[in-house]
């Protein structure tokens, strides 16, 4: 039944749908007893999944990924597909347009997606007012950036101003430096801006009365060498974990013909073509590391398979983006099925 529904979906510009499927959800959500019989079709109760990650008790280990609700105004829907907790954001301290149009591009063949977004959203206070509105007891992560026009030597002054705003609304925090649509991001990865950036995120967060959990996200294209930086950098900071990974900028592989990418151009690559890199890194930082620190493990993950691939490489929880708009809520359950079927 998704397949076909999916189908009639893929016909449409994919940023325009994106929002009137999850209007049409918040719809059926709205429907006397639909809340019920989603939680029975889509989420699995048992102790047996839970997890004990970053000092956060996590109903289950499989969660939506950043980047599907930008200005958390979701996830008290998208809570009943199943997920044991949703990451909002990537939220930025003013509300951005992003990039110009179109910026969203499905490889059909490769059953991947192409973004550059450039963290559209409507600001770090506008997410707050809709985070106030929680209904629901699933975790929720909040990813923060910087806005575009911050150039990389002020970029710290707005991942304070975020980590402020956001701080008595979500559970854990996600420091992205790693998506390849905001100019200069991904230079935030080198050594010596990346500690100073968290070493100052974890001096605040250390003054709280509770701290809270810090995580980086990372990028799938770092070299060894790099990623021998964010161990150091991570056991130096004292950081909490990393989520591995974000997009692509690699385009090897593709069944898409070099037409299309051509045509398509710049832009974030996620699902199934960055499933090996991802999992590579993921057992990469694992190994190196002697496990020091919990991981996230993201990117490529359209199976049950492919999750429990992830977690034999590392990640203590799994998030989903891609593989949720190919495969639908379906999935949750059935990577939680397969992890228990596991013992």
């Amino acid at each position: 039944m998704f397949k076909l529904v999916r189908s009639i979906l893929f016909q449409f510009d994919p940023e325009k749908i994106h929002y009137k499927t999850v209007g049409m959800i918040r719809f059926m959500l709205r429907i006397p007893g639909m809340k019920g019989i989603w939680n029975k079709m889509y989420r699995v109760n048992d102790e047996r999944l839970k997890r004990t990650v970053f000092g956060i008790e996590f109903e289950n280990p499989v969660g939506l990924a950043a980047g599907f609700d930008k200005n958390a105004s979701m996830y008290n829907d998208l809570a009943y597909c199943g997920f044991g907790f949703i990451e909002v954001g990537t939220v930025t301290p003013k509300g951005q347009s992003g990039n110009d149009k179109p910026r969203l591009f499905r490889l059909k063949e490769d059953e991947a997606i192409i973004n550059r977004m450039g963290f559209n959203n409507e600001g770090v206070e506008n997410a707050v007012e809709n985070l106030k509105k929680r209904k629901t007891k699933v975790i929720i992560g909040g990813n923060i950036g910087k806005n575009k026009v911050t150039p990389n030597e002020s970029a710290t002054e707005d991942y304070i101003i975020a980590f402020h705003a956001l701080f008595d609304h979500v559970d854990y925090f996600v420091v992205n430096v790693s998506s390849p649509n905001t100019p200069n991001l991904r230079a935030l990865q080198e050594k010596e801006p990346l500690t100073q950036l968290l070493q100052t995120l974890q001096d605040l967060n250390n003054k709280k009365e509770v701290r809270k959990p810090i995580l980086l996200k990372i990028a799938p294209d770092l070299t060894n060498e790099q990623l021998d930086d964010i161990i150091e950098i991570i056991k130096d900071t004292k950081l909490d974990g990393v989520i591995a990974t974000n997009t692509t900028i690699s385009r090897e592989g593709l069944k898409t013909s070099q037409e299309r990418i051509d045509e398509i151009g710049a832009g974030g690559l996620s699902g199934k073509p960055v499933k090996s890199r991802s999992t590579e890194v993921i057992r990469y930082l694992a190994d190196t590391s002697n496990k020091a620190f919990p991981i996230i493990g993201v990117g490529g993950i359209h199976s049950a398979e492919d999750a429990l691939e992830k977690m034999e490489a590392g990640a203590d929880l799994v998030q989903l983006y891609t593989g949720f708009i190919y495969e639908g809520p379906r999935l949750v359950k059935d990577i939680n099925k397969a992890i228990l079927s596991k013992g």
